[in-house]
């Protein structure tokens, strides 16, 4: 089993935008958390068809994540 790091991203219009960084392109939007989520999952097994297809390994997963907290004034 595989895991891949996922960044969701909360955009301006309200809507989710998420995307897996060691996979280039793979990306997608929901209305809410939960459907951004699926929308990824969907999309994660599309793009790995292809590797899988042309019988080549799939891409190790290298993305990790970390919070950084600084202390900042508004301007």
């Amino acid at each position: 089993m595989i895991s891949y790091t996922v960044v969701l991203e909360h955009e301006e219009d309200g809507r989710y935008s998420v995307y897996i960084p060691d996979l280039p392109g793979c990306a997608s939007m929901g209305k809410t958390k939960r459907q951004a989520m699926a929308n990824i999952r969907e999309a994660l097994v599309c793009y790995l068809e292809g590797p899988r297809k042309l019988k080549r390994p799939l891409p190790k997963p290298r993305a990790s994540f970390e919070t950084l907290r600084i202390s900042a004034r508004a301007a």
